[in-house]
Formats: structure tokens, sequence, C-alpha cells
């Protein structure tokens, strides 16, 4: 009953995530605008929604217009569940893992967002980092959540800082080569951010999640998720090579969370 209980509760923010993802880019208020059919803008009604059951009831179309309803509304709902299924499995029902389990559904929609629109909400970011120091049993865990939290920020920052100060010497180094008369007193190269300050925070919520050992096992799992992408990617255009890296990091995040106990046995087994 408890795991029932914990499925429905998640596909509900589920639910409410969906409403994130849509209006917060678009910089609407999440809350005191009704829902409505983004094509004929009438307003649904209690029965329209019903997560996951309402999608399927309509045949993933307006009630009113008969516009296609995209299939992300259940999937979130699904997704939410799950989830929320895993993390009560995991820990039972607490408070604690309520807080877990909504730092991990906000990572979820920043990773949606990130997909849609290459864009990483900070409130978003501080939300799910705040559920996840907050996500601990006793107040000396929370202490630890937060210092975690800095030392992977700080890193990260570190890290970004160097990276794009080798990008962009080595765009200046090139640039140098092809230098004119016009063109000698002039910059004719670009500062290159290696990665973008949201990816920070997401870091920071991952030492917060995780602790020291099992983050730097989800940010290597997160690159080799990534891999493949990268290297579907490489020939398009360079608008197209921007790949989000949050889905990925919320990704590795939430398997190495789930999977820590075993992940721990064989770090320690072998160093």
């Amino acid at each position: 009953m408890e795991l029932i209980i914990a499925f429905i509760l998640g596909v509900l923010i589920g639910s409410f995530l969906n409403v994130v993802i849509l209006r917060l880019p678009k910089d609407e208020s999440v809350i005191f605008v009704s829902s409505h059919c983004n094509a004929c803008k009438n307003s649904l009604k209690p029965w329209h929604n019903i997560p996951i059951v309402s999608w399927l009831f309509l045949k993933g179309k307006c009630s009113f217009c008969g516009s296609k309803i995209s299939m992300q509304y259940p999937l979130i709902e699904l997704i939410s569940g799950f989830v929320f299924l895993a993390l009560a499995s995991k820990f039972g029902l607490s408070i604690p893992a309520l807080f877990i389990g909504f730092s991990f559904l906000t990572l979820l929609a920043l990773s949606i967002i990130d997909f849609r629109y290459k864009m990483v909400p900070d409130s978003l970011n501080l939300l799910a980092l705040i559920f996840a120091i907050l996500g601990a049993w006793n107040l000396d865990g929370i202490v630890l959540n937060f210092q975690n939290a800095l030392l992977f920020a700080g890193g990260f920052t570190l890290l970004r800082f160097a990276l794009s100060y080798l990008l962009t010497s080595s765009a200046h180094r090139h640039a140098k080569k092809t230098i004119t008369s016009w063109s000698k007193n002039y910059h004719t190269y670009p500062f290159i951010e290696a990665m973008g300050e949201g990816d920070i925070m997401v870091a920071a919520t991952m030492g917060a999640l995780l602790g020291i050992k099992l983050a730097l096992v989800a940010i290597f799992f997160s690159a080799l998720l990534a891999l493949p992408v990268m290297l579907l990617v490489i020939k398009r255009s360079k608008e197209e090579q921007r790949v989000p890296f949050v889905p990925f990091l919320a990704m590795a995040t939430f398997i190495v969370y789930i999977f820590d106990s075993p992940i721990l046995r064989y770090i320690e087994a072998n160093y």
C-alpha cells in the first residue's frame, strides 16, 4: 500500500511539473492561470486533468479542438511516479525521502527545460539544491550535505575557469596566425565558456545527494551516457552540437543514488 501511495504522489507531482516545464521558460505563472489548451486556449475541465488517465481517455487529443497533446505529459507523470516508487522501495515513506524525491523531480524538470530550451532556470536549480540538502536524516547530515554541495560547486567553478582559459587561449593562438593589418588592434577570437553556471549548481546538488565518492562516480557515468549523443552530433552545425548536459547529470545521479550500496562496495573492494 505504501508503494502505491508513493507512485500516486509522484504522478500527481509530475502533473504539476508539466505546468512548470511549459510555463517557467515563458515567464508565466505556474499557479494562478488555470490549465488550458495551448492551441484553442479553452480552460480544461477537472476530468481533463487526471494524470495519465485523461491523456489515455482523450487519446492524446484536446476534447475541444482535437489538437494533439504532447506525449511529454504522460511520460513526465509516469517517470515522476517511478522516481517516488523507487525511493519508497529504498527508504519507505518519510520526510527525508520526500525531500530527496522533490530534489530529483526538480532535476527532472530542469532536464526537460534544458533539453527543449537550452536554459537552466536558477529558481529550479536552487530549489533542487535546497531539497537535496534537507534530504538528510538528522542535523549532522544536513550540515554534511551542505559541505559536499559547497565542495562540488567550488570544484566545478575551478574546472570551468581552467577549461574556459585553455579553450580561449587555443582560440587566441589560432586567431594570431590569421591576423592582418586591419585586425591587429582588435580581438578576433571569442571567449569560450567550457560549461554553464547551471551545471555548477547541478554539481552542488549532486554533491549534497550523493557525497564525494558517489558524486564523482555519477559525473563519470554522466559523461559515458552523453558520449553516444556527442558522437552523433559531432558533424552537425555548431548550434546543433550544443548538447544539454543537465539531463545526463540528473540521470546518472538518480541511477547512482538508487544503486549506491553495490557501487560503494565495488569501490571499497578495488581501492
